[in-house]
């Protein structure tokens, strides 16, 4: 099978060329940007373009198929050219439905925690010794890449992104997997130049589990009450299964959970990975993964990377980086780390990155979710308003929304790592806390110098 992507290098869409070269098709791309790491994992597999940029002589009446990605714009050549020639065309959600349409689909839906609890899902696949297809939001670790497509696996995990599909189909992703068995993890506001208000937001979550397969399962978070408010609004032939926080304690800095009076020693901790893993646990169990299996396997899960992930640590201190950048992920990712160090001075640098969070209007939602760090500090940097055609960003502004006594808003980067040099770090946890890379600042090294 012979497949062309336009804008082969985002995340989802280059790890989908790589699976579908491994798989034996005959793959090519363009783009008119490639970074690393795709760069380097796309020449890796031999599909790396030879230029940068938008070839027309690219799209020929012999492909099988194009597959568009979002970064591309609606006017593309290749994709008008593709059009003229009637090639079909898939985004890649319509690709790897059509892929494990006959397969048995788990889909990991949320606000947050989607990555880590399909990736905890894997994890257990992968301990128990089942075969599965999957697509997931990071790379894992014992795993060479994001997507993998077989002809053999019975099920297909799938992370189910809320964005839109394609420049040229707005819907948003998750609706087009069909899922036999849906999560939603639960349901904050974000997405804002797509979705303007909450309530557009959340009904696509309501669109989402009605497109469980009849007979289907729900899985939700009973802690959310707007989960729970889509839950028992959705149809009634679909199997609805709530979960909670697992029972567990912390001790001496160890997170522990309970199961038929057996304890479990975890690896991760916080009230939301104890969550994402009970919702992981239930999905598991309908695919056959006793719950003892899989609080077995969970002992050795590591989380998934940039999520909650150890930089670096001594006796003295340790560094953490999170991708949390949405109010609610900031505030339970504080809260986890206060609980499982809770001697421990806790420092949070938060940058403002994604389109949300640079609005002046969204900003009031983070009200309150630093304030069990000991010092927060909140950094943006001006360009990336530029880039999002965003209107400026007032330091005062940003200090007034987030509410928290004492709070540092900086958007000059020497600056900020002026504060973090010029910091103790004597028991002491610091988190460093984005979507983004903080202005392409190496955490690794500034880990080495901030801490011995």
């Amino acid at each position: 099978m012979k497949v062309h992507f336009i804008a082969i290098a985002g995340s989802a869409m280059h790890n989908l060329a790589i699976a579908l070269k491994k798989k034996g098709y005959e793959v090519t791309g363009s783009d008119d940007e490639i970074f690393s790491p795709a760069k380097e994992r796309l020449e890796q597999y031999g599909i790396l373009p030879d230029t940068l940029g938008w070839h027309i002589e690219r799209i020929t009446s012999d492909l099988d198929c194009v597959i568009l990605g979002m970064h591309a714009k609606a006017d593309n050549p290749e994709l008008l050219k593709a059009k003229e020639l009637g090639l079909k065309i898939y985004s890649y959600p319509e690709f790897l439905y059509q892929m494990s349409k006959d397969k048995i689909r788990i889909v990991v839906g949320g606000s947050h925690g989607k990555t880590t609890t399909t990736a905890m899902i894997l994890h257990a696949f992968k301990f128990a010794g089942i075969e599965t297809d999957y697509m997931v939001g990071a790379l894992l670790k014992g795993f060479d890449v994001m997507v993998k497509m077989s002809d053999e696996a019975k099920f297909m995990v799938l992370e189910g992104d809320e964005y839109l599909t394609s420049p040229i189909d707005l819907r948003p992703k998750f609706h087009l997997y069909m899922p036999n068995i849906a999560i939603i993890t639960g349901i904050e506001w974000d997405h804002v130049n797509v979705f303007p208000t909450f309530e557009k937001y959340k009904e696509q979550f309501s669109i989402f589990a009605d497109k469980i397969s009849h007979g289907g399962t729900l899985i939700y978070c009973s802690e959310d009450k707007n989960v729970c408010d889509v839950a028992q609004s959705s149809r009634s032939d679909i199997e609805k299964l709530p979960y909670d926080v697992l029972s567990h304690k912390v001790e001496d800095e160890v997170t522990y959970v309970y199961h038929n009076n057996k304890e479990y020693r975890l690896q991760i901790f916080g009230d939301h990975n104890l969550l994402n893993m009970h919702a992981a646990m239930i999905a598991c169990q309908k695919a056959g993964i006793s719950n003892e299996t899989f609080l077995t396997s969970m002992q050795s899960f590591e989380g998934a990377s940039k999520r909650l992930e150890t930089i670096k640590k001594s006796p003295e201190a340790i560094m953490f980086k999170d991708f949390a950048h949405s109010p609610s992920k900031l505030k339970a990712t504080i809260s986890a780390v206060k609980q499982q160090y809770p001697l421990r001075r806790l420092i949070t640098v938060m940058e403002l990155h994604t389109y949300s969070s640079l609005t002046q209007d969204f900003l009031k939602q983070y009200k309150g979710t630093m304030d069990l760090s000991d010092k927060a500090v909140v950094y943006y940097n001006p360009h990336a308003l530029a880039l999002k055609r965003l209107p400026d960003l007032d330091k005062d502004d940003v200090y007034k929304a987030f509410g928290k006594e004492g709070l540092i808003v900086t958007n000059d980067i020497d600056e900020l790592l002026n504060i973090l040099t010029n910091e103790h770090y004597e028991n002491t946890c610091l988190l460093m806390s984005s979507s983004g890379n903080f202005d392409g600042l190496n955490l690794n090294l500034l880990a080495d110098k901030l801490i011995k």
